[in-house]
C-alpha cells in the first residue's frame, strides 16, 4: 500500500509504474520544463528531477512508498538530493556542470645541461613563474560573503540550450557562461580582492633546486610534485623537468657507453703508440698499443669501465669506445733509397706477369667538379650539358649509336644454301645475336637518362650522351655494329669499355 503518491503525481504515473514507464515520463517532461527552454518552470523542472531520482532508485522507492517524502528527508537511505542537470545528463549527455579537473595541469620545462653534468652529477637552480592562491582574500577572490551563485548558469559555470530538430528528436548545446565566465560564481566590483582583482590567484617566482644525478640520460624527467599551478579547489599538478644534453667537443654518449674518434700516424699504427685521454671528470688516462700490434685504419676498440656511470649505481661504469684513423703520409715523404730500404722491412708486395694483351694506366685523382674529357675514335670534345650543342664536331661513335631508345628487333643473317662452312656460319649467327642481346640487356640495365651522376657514368662506362653500356665482348664480337675506322679507334673503344 503506498503511503504517498505526490512523486508519481508529479510525473503523470500511477503508483504501479514500471521503471521504464517512469523514464519514458521523465524524458517527456525534462525536456518540457528544462530552464533553457521555459526560464520561469525552474522549480517544476527540479521537482521532477527529485521525483524521478526517488523511484528510479529501488532501495529508495520501497522507502518513499512506505514512509513518504518525509522518511526520505530523514536520511533513512542516505538522505539528500542530487542536482537536477546531473539526472538530465544522464539521458541527454554533456554535462550539466562545468566538469573541473581533480588535479592541476602539469607545467613541463627543458633544463639544457652539458655531457660533463650527467658524469659527475650537479645541482642546477631553475627559477620559474606560477600561480599561487592569493593571500589576501585565501583564495576568495573578495570580501567574505561577496560571492554568490551566477544566476545565468546556476553555479554550473555552463549554459546549456535545448533546440528540437525533429519530431522527437532534440538537440543539446553546451557553451561556457558568459556571465561568469564558466566559474559558477560572480563578484562584485566593489567587493573585489585588490590583490587579485577577483581571479583569487597570483603569479609568484619560484626557485627550484634540481639535482642531476650521475648517469642521467638526454630527455630523462625530473618532478616535482606539488608544485604546479595552484587553484582553489584544485590539488596542484607537478613542474616536471626535462633534461636537454648539450653536443660535446671530443665525446658522443651511447646509452652507458662514449664514444672517441681518435686519429694516428702511420708509424704509430704500426710500431705501437701511447695516447693520454682528459676524461669527463678531469683525469688523464693513457691508452698504449705495443710494438708488432697493428691497428688498422677504422679499426674500433674500447677501454672497460671509462663510460658514463650508470645511473643509481655510480660505481659502475660502460666502455670507452675509440675509433682509430690512420693518417697516412703524404706522396713524396721519402727518397727512392729510403723507399727501397722500406719495401725490403715490409711484407712483400704481389708481382703480376705481364703480357702482350696488357696495357699500363695511370691512376689520377677523382675530382667530380672537373670537366671531363671523352676520347672517341680520337676524337676530343668537352661535356657541358649547359652548352648549346650547335657546331659541336661529334664521334663517329655517337653518331652510329644516337638512336631512340626503342630496340630494333635482331635480324639474323640469311642461312647458306648449302656447303662446308654452314656449321660456322650458324654459329657466327648465333654468337651474333648473343651479343645483340648481351648489349640491349645492358642498355636496359642503365637506361638513357640525364640524370646520372659521373661516378655513374665511371662505374658502368656509361656514354656521356646517350648513357648506353657496352660490352668488352660485344665490341670484340660485333664489328659491324660499330663504326669502322683505323686500329686506334678500336683500341679507344677498347679501353672505355667494361667487361
Amino acid at each position: 500500500m503506498v503511503k504517498e503518491t505526490t512523486y508519481y503525481d508529479v510525473l503523470g504515473v500511477k503508483p504501479n509504474a514500471s521503471a521504464e514507464e517512469l523514464k519514458k515520463a521523465y524524458r517527456k517532461l525534462a525536456l518540457k520544463y528544462h530552464p533553457d527552454k521555459n526560464p520561469n518552470e525552474g522549480e517544476k523542472f527540479k521537482q521532477i528531477s527529485q521525483a524521478y531520482e526517488v523511484l528510479s532508485d529501488p532501495k529508495k522507492r520501497e522507502l518513499y512508498d512506505k514512509g513518504g517524502e518525509q522518511a526520505i528527508k530523514e536520511g533513512g537511505s542516505g538522505g539528500g538530493f542530487g542536482s537536477p542537470m546531473d539526472i538530465f545528463d544522464m539521458f541527454f549527455g554533456g554535462g550539466g556542470r562545468m566538469q573541473r579537473e581533480r588535479r592541476g595541469k602539469n607545467v613541463v620545462h627543458q633544463l639544457s645541461v652539458s655531457l660533463e653534468d650527467m658524469y659527475n652529477g650537479a645541482m642546477r637552480k631553475l627559477a620559474l613563474q606560477k600561480n599561487v592562491i592569493c593571500d589576501k582574500c585565501e583564495g576568495r577572490g573578495g570580501k567574505k560573503g561577496a560571492v554568490e551563485c551566477c544566476p545565468n548558469c546556476r553555479g554550473t559555470g555552463m549554459q546549456i540550450r535545448i533546440h528540437q530538430i525533429g519530431p522527437g528528436m532534440v538537440q543539446q548545446i553546451q557553451s561556457v557562461c558568459m556571465e561568469c565566465q564558466g566559474h559558477g560564481e560572480r563578484i562584485s566590483p566593489k567587493d573585489r580582492c585588490k590583490s587579485c582583482n577577483g581571479r583569487k590567484i597570483v603569479r609568484e617566482k619560484k626557485i627550484l633546486e634540481v639535482h642531476i644525478d650521475k648517469g642521467m640520460k638526454d630527455g630523462q624527467k625530473i618532478t616535482f610534485h606539488g608544485e604546479g599551478d595552484q587553484e582553489p579547489g584544485l590539488e596542484p599538478g607537478d613542474i616536471i623537468i626535462v633534461l636537454d644534453q648539450k653536443d660535446h667537443s671530443v665525446f658522443t654518449r651511447r646509452d652507458e657507453d662514449l664514444l672517441l674518434s681518435m686519429d694516428i700516424q702511420l708509424v704509430e699504427a704500426l710500431c705501437g703508440f701511447q695516447k693520454p685521454i682528459t676524461t669527463l671528470d678531469n683525469r688523464t688516462i693513457i691508452i698504449t698499443s705495443h710494438p708488432g700490434q697493428v691497428v688498422e685504419h677504422g679499426a674500433i676498440k674500447c677501454v672497460l669501465n671509462e663510460g658514463m656511470p650508470i645511473y643509481r649505481r655510480p660505481y659502475e661504469k660502460g666502455r670507452l669506445i675509440i675509433e682509430f684513423r690512420v693518417i697516412f703520409p703524404e706522396s713524396g715523404f721519402l727518397s727512392s733509397d729510403k723507399l727501397s730500404l722500406l719495401e725490403k722491412l715490409l711484407p712483400t708486395r704481389q708481382e703480376i706477369e705481364e703480357t702482350e694483351e696488357m696495357e699500363q694506366v695511370e691512376l689520377v685523382d677523382f675530382d667530380p667538379s672537373q670537366k671531363r674529357k671523352h676520347h672517341y675514335n680520337g676524337e676530343v670534345y668537352e661535356d657541358d650539358e649547359h652548352q648549346p650543342r650547335d657546331g659541336v664536331k661529334t664521334s663517329n661513335w655517337e653518331t652510329a649509336h644516337s638512336h631512340t631508345p626503342k630496340q630494333e628487333k635482331y635480324q639474323p643473317h640469311e642461312p647458306p644454301a648449302a656447303g662446308s662452312d654452314a656449321e660456322g656460319h650458324a654459329e657466327e649467327a648465333s654468337k651474333e645475336k648473343h651479343n645483340h642481346d648481351h648489349g640491349i640487356r645492358l642498355s636496359q640495365q642503365r637506361p638513357g637518362s640525364t640524370q646520372f651522376s659521373e661516378l655513374d657514368q665511371l662505374q658502368y662506362n656509361l656514354h656521356p650522351e646517350t648513357n648506353v653500356c657496352i660490352s668488352k665482348e660485344l665490341v670484340e664480337n660485333t664489328p659491324q655494329r660499330l663504326p669502322q675506322g683505323p686500329e686506334e679507334s678500336v683500341r679507344t673503344l677498347h679501353l672505355l669499355t667494361c667487361s
